[in-house]
């Protein structure tokens, strides 16, 4: 009788894990995916510059990831399952107001109202995934996060479907989106409450040592791993359009980027559970290299099949780094998910202002070179974080 609880326990588990990978694609389909690739749309409709456009991705950045962290620390003592279909609610609703805003400044304020419903939404959805993983903490977050690097790649695809044809007034289609991610979550609160409980129970007495600077060089790492993908995501049409290719093969080429990085995620926290964390880690930045300095040399099939690599590899560690940061921060997993999850992206969007800036300055393709350092300088500091031995007494952190 108790295998069978614990077997259906498990059961349960799994099926809500795929309901938070499900709201996690919603939710970032509707910020880090179509977000970036809204900046030529809303370029032409206000007449902005580059460092403009830039703007708004750095808004929505600091908005839906900075403030990650700060969510994740206020709800560590304190778990608020309500924030769950709040967060992906407010999403869709600041997105879909956006297309309607009469000034470059309203529509600003409306993409950052979006980016918090996506700040309030992250903590504790990864925390879901936490306390559905049991033993399998990297594939738990590889289902999960891997929800999310899809809604990433979907989002460019938006464009070509409906947008274009609609103008941004389209945006306000995914109010439904909102909705929709809203109801999916409420039916998983039951559990998520109960988990909640349960995790309480079992938190022991002695708790896990943190190790604060191997968590500031991984989060060094991610953040240069962030500048690089959304930087490619955000520029690479582009890029293509100073290079006469039409924005809708610009989007097309963006989406197989981001979906192979999708799969490289997914694939890669299957394999961090009986693979070491750290040295997946430099893998993935070391291999990243030469494929982000062969990009703008490639045309063609060359370049689908460039960046199908590129993609792959630079996000085949997004949930292992998850994990390894709450290894290193293992009593407080909401502020650990916000910082590898949130910082680290939102960091992108302080890189996209930058690359805007440089863009304007010397022209989008010196921003390309740029892909290339920041992989070498996070597989120099992937050197020297902490193995998982070291941080051994951590490797099961408590649930709340």
């Amino acid at each position: 009788m108790e295998v069978t609880l614990k077997q259906k326990k498990r059961v349960k588990a799994k099926k809500e894990l795929f309901s938070l990978g499900t709201t996690h694609f919603i939710n970032d389909l509707m910020t880090t995916g179509i977000v970036p690739a809204l900046m030529p749309l809303y370029k032409e409709a206000f007449h902005l510059s580059y460092t403009q456009a830039g703007a708004i991705l750095l808004v929505s950045s600091l908005t839906s990831s900075v403030m990650q962290p700060f969510f994740g620390l206020f709800t560590d003592k304190s778990p608020k399952p309500w924030f769950l279909p709040l967060g992906i609610f407010i999403t869709g609703l600041g997105l879909a107001l956006s297309g309607f805003m009469p000034s470059y400044w309203l529509l600003l304020v409306m993409i950052g109202i979006s980016g918090i419903g996506s700040g309030i939404f992250h903590p504790e959805a990864s925390r879901g995934a936490h306390l559905a993983a049991g033993q399998a903490k990297g594939t738990a977050q590889a289902i999960f996060q891997v929800g999310g690097n899809f809604g990433q790649a979907v989002g460019p695809l938006m464009l070509p479907l409906f947008l274009l044809a609609t103008g941004i007034k389209g945006l306000g289609w995914f109010l439904l989106f909102g909705l929709a991610g809203s109801l999916i979550i409420v039916k998983i609160l039951p559990w998520y409450k109960q988990s909640l409980e349960e995790g309480k129970k079992r938190k022991k007495a002695v708790e896990g040592k943190t190790h604060i600077l191997g968590l500031v060089g991984l989060t060094i790492v991610v953040t240069f791993r962030s500048w690089t993908q959304i930087g490619v995501a955000g520029f690479l049409p582009f890029y293509y359009l100073h290079h006469n290719i039409p924005l809708k093969i610009g989007d097309i080429l963006t989406f197989l980027f981001l979906f192979a990085g999708a799969v490289g995620t997914f694939l890669g926290g299957r394999y961090s559970d009986r693979i070491s964390h750290k040295w997946l880690l430099f893998i993935s930045m070391f291999i990243t290299i030469p494929f982000a300095w062969i990009l703008p040399h490639v045309t063609g099939v060359l370049a689908i099949i460039d960046l199908l690599l590129f993609g792959f590899f630079v996000l085949s560690s997004f949930a292992i780094t998850v994990v390894y940061g709450q290894m290193m921060l293992p009593n407080n997993i909401g502020l650990a998910s916000g910082l590898m999850i949130g910082l680290g992206v939102g960091a992108g969007g302080i890189g996209s202002t930058l690359m805007g800036w440089i863009s304007d300055t010397y022209g989008v393709n010196v921003v390309f070179d740029l892909f290339v350092i920041l992989p070498i300088l996070g597989t120099i500091i992937t050197l020297f974080l902490p193995g998982e031995k070291k941080l051994i007494g951590n490797h099961e952190p408590q649930s709340s």
